[in-house]
């Protein structure tokens, strides 16, 4: 499609809508610190503050599939600055109240929900635009962009919340979240973004909002190959999830509830992930992007076991390194796989899909951690029983070393996902077995 307006496109226009999101994120990783302690001293409370998550994530999934239909139906840019708009609405909301000195603890309850169903839109709305933006073979590199914006934050943001808000207090930092909401926007209305070209597939899904959204998860389940990686990404997700849920009790558990260590392996990792998604923006990742893919899971599987070994710091941080800086390689080259494959006039269905039966073991995946830790492995491994005989010498014994088997457990379970996965020629052969969308028919209407 012709650049008529001859705006920014391809890798530039893509570089500069990144900027204006890391920027953006930045901020709102700032703002979000600052409200974390604000929350904890209204309420000293861990629970008030888990159900903020529970607020978040319950209309974010609700939705999903429906701003699937609106990403595909509507202009992608428009459904970019939506996105933005519910993130910057809810902002704007916490810093009336906060700057009229009426915030309440429940109020970000109600702001959670909206800044849910604003970021129900973003990922597809933003992975779907990589696609008419950014030449495919560029997928790669424009991805490991986009998990810079993920990593980046955690590294800098908790910094540079605690140098800022002693001297703009909260109220300071939440304008400056609003202000860099307006920054993003702008970013977007300069470029250019190429609408997707109409094709039959595209055709065959379109119908009432309900089968449209329904359609997303036709389409996986209709093509082995996609449906193979994402049963990779799901069962993945769900030992990964296990491992990383007991990552903090299991450190606080082993010293004593030394904060200062638990924040070095948090930065460690953040650190990780950083450099991680450096790398892949230089270098695109495997051109086989399926080796990325499983290869990484194997890796990141290594990494998770690693952090469940006996030795202290060095070993935890050791291991959170290997997990975070392959995670840009695995979610990158999976996310090139999709958005060459995937036409781009249904990625907003499809992608809604994916993160809906991905984020699916999110609920899961604590109770069953919690419950293997609290009720079998932690008391197994605290006293002289078979489990501890057997993996003392691997774990330690006493406080956390329950929690450090589950975590090599999960760890060498998460590899094995990445080693079956070569051994399903579904799979193992999915880039040769789609066809990339740019070969697939356009519809003629």
């Amino acid at each position: 499609m012709e650049n008529k307006t001859k705006r920014p496109t391809g890798m530039f226009g893509f570089t500069i809508v990144w900027l204006g999101q890391i920027v953006s994120v930045l901020a709102s990783s700032m703002s979000q610190f600052g409200l974390s302690i604000w929350m904890y001293d209204q309420t000293k409370s861990a629970l008030a503050m888990g159900v903020m998550q529970v607020f978040f994530i319950t209309p974010f999934l609700l939705i999903s599939p429906i701003a699937g239909v609106m990403v595909d139906r509507h202009n992608r840019k428009m459904m970019m600055m939506v996105s933005d708009l519910g993130a910057g609405l809810a902002t704007l909301s916490i810093l009336a109240l906060q700057y009229f000195g009426i915030l309440e603890f429940w109020h970000l309850y109600v702001t959670s929900i909206i800044y849910g169903l604003g970021m129900a839109f973003q990922w597809p709305a933003y992975s779907a635009a990589i696609s008419t933006m950014v030449p495919k073979e560029q997928y790669g590199r424009a991805n490991g962009m986009m998990s810079i914006i993920e990593a980046g934050p955690g590294v800098f943001a908790p910094l540079m919340a605690g140098a800022l808000l002693p001297v703009l207090g909260l109220t300071g930092l939440l304008f400056l979240d609003v202000a860099t909401f307006i920054f993003a926007i702008g970013a977007l209305l300069v470029v250019y973004i190429p609408q997707p070209v109409r094709t039959e597939e595209g055709q065959q899904g379109q119908g009432s909002v309900w089968k449209e959204a329904a359609y997303g998860f036709k389409y996986i389940f209709a093509r082995p190959s996609l449906l193979g990686l994402q049963l990779i990404f799901f069962i993945g997700n769900l030992f990964s999830g296990i491992g990383y849920t007991v990552l903090a009790p299991m450190i606080l558990a082993r010293t004593d509830s030394n904060s200062l260590i638990f924040g070095s392996v948090e930065t460690a990792g953040a650190i990780g992930g950083l450099v991680g998604g450096l790398i892949m923006s230089a270098w695109g990742g495997f051109k086989r992007r399926v080796h990325g893919v499983l290869i990484g899971w194997i890796w990141a599987g290594i990494g998770m076991a690693v952090i469940g070994l006996t030795g202290g710091l060095p070993v935890w941080i050791t291991g959170i390194i290997l997990g975070s800086l392959i995670s840009p390689l695995i979610n990158g080259s999976n996310q090139a796989i999709w958005q060459a494959k995937v036409a781009p006039d249904v990625q907003g269905r499809v992608f809604s899909a994916r993160r809906l039966i991905a984020w699916f073991t999110n609920p899961i995946s604590p109770l069953i951690a919690g419950s293997l830790a609290d009720f079998v492995l932690e008391p197994a491994m605290r006293t002289d029983s078979g489990l501890s005989l057997t993996f003392g010498w691997l774990v330690g014994t006493g406080p956390g070393s329950g929690m450090g088997l589950l975590l090599v457990i999960c760890g060498v379970f998460g590899a094995l996902v990445g080693v079956a996965g070569y051994f399903s020629p579904a799979i193992r052969n999915a880039e040769d077995i789609l066809p990339d969308h740019d070969e697939l028919p356009v519809s003629p209407a």
